[in-house]
């Protein structure tokens, strides 16, 4: 018995009674079709079991494979305003040779469009710390797209490299308590992908859709008792600022501040500056990731380390193995270590 044929863009345009053009413009050129014409187009090559062009077919027939998708959990801008992320997305891209181009796909609310990943000319797909639910990752599935994830979600079959943030959060915050400190307070990353910000209800903390924001949060916790905690929609410093204005309100007032970031902290550090505060005098601080920026601060910012540049070289590798057909290994986790600066003193 011979082997059942796949449907391919003539099965389906024979199927609508229109043209082989028209079927690829209902996937590749939206615009030039009416909305019912794409619709019955689309919904007939689902019946079929067609699932669209395939770009990597097509980078194949035109020699130039070997390309990586790296999809964002925020907008381009976060590449250029967030130094971690940059200095990730530029050892990747240092990393990847000449043979393999970098595709950059911004995310909104939490992750590229998954029309946008269906389109991609892309031979394996990295996953760059998004929300659990991402829909972005539904269609690398479908596409059967080799792929690498950066920090989170965590996806059997994927290759993987992270941080041990729980580890760090917790070193972080068992310097505070030593040094006295016992009124401290949490500026978060985003519990979910909505752009909320604020004082996160005890549901929504339980039911975070991202990974690092509930490990580093499981961090302090294990140090400390119930600390106030606001949540950010994002890792620039307004958000930390804004968000550290409020924990300063608060009664008793934190003596100390724990940020999930170092862009955090340095929108803490003004927030401090604001309320007429000393740091360290009045106010100890103390990020996460150890950037540049966090030695340059003023004062120089206490600090959780992660090798930035090691993440981005690790997660390149992953990728050219896995263009060259390797299997996914065991995830790499890499150290955490605290980096003691000025912004931090006993109580």
């Amino acid at each position: 018995m011979g082997r059942e044929r796949r449907p391919t863009l003539d099965t389906v345009a024979r199927e609508v009674g229109v043209s082989r053009a028209t079927v690829s413009n209902a996937y590749n050129r939206p615009d030039q079709l009416s909305a019912s014409l794409r619709e019955r187009i689309i919904m007939t090559a689902a019946a079929l079991g067609y699932a669209g062009p395939d770009p990597v077919a097509r980078s194949l027939a035109t020699r130039s494979g070997g390309s990586v998708a790296v999809m964002l959990g925020s907008r381009l801008s976060a590449a250029f305003s967030d130094p971690a992320l940059s200095i990730v997305l530029d050892s990747l891209a240092d990393t990847l040779d000449v043979e393999r181009s970098m595709l950059l796909m911004p995310g909104v609310e939490g992750g590229p469009r998954r029309e946008s990943v269906a389109r991609a000319h892309a031979d394996v797909a990295v996953a760059y710390s998004l929300p659990d639910d991402c829909a972005a990752l539904v269609e690398v599935e479908r596409r059967g797209l080799p792929l690498v994830v950066i920090d989170q979600p965590v996806l059997p079959g994927s290759a993987m490299v992270d941080v041990a943030d729980r580890a760090g959060a917790a070193l972080a915050a068992s310097h505070v308590v030593g040094l006295g400190h016992r009124d401290v307070g949490v500026l978060a990353f985003a519990l979910h992908a909505d752009g909320v910000s604020g004082p996160p209800s005890a549901e929504r903390v339980a039911t975070s859709r991202y990974r690092v924001t509930r490990e580093r949060m499981a961090g302090y916790v294990s140090v400390l008792d119930a600390p106030p905690v606001w949540e950010t929609p994002g890792c620039l410093r307004d958000h930390g600022r804004e968000g550290a204005h409020w924990l300063l309100r608060q009664v008793p007032r934190p003596t100390a501040l724990l940020c999930m970031s170092d862009e955090l902290a340095l929108g803490a550090l003004r927030a401090a500056h604001d309320l007429g505060l000393r740091v360290p005098e009045d106010l100890t601080l103390v990020g996460f990731d150890d950037t540049p920026a966090a030695q340059w601060a003023d004062p120089p910012l206490t600090t959780v380390r992660q090798d930035l540049v090691d993440k981005g070289r690790i997660a390149a590798e992953l990728a050219i193995s896995l263009l060259d057909g390797a299997r996914p290994g065991p995830s790499r986790t890499l150290p955490t270590t605290l980096v003691e600066r000025a912004s931090t003193a006993p109580r």
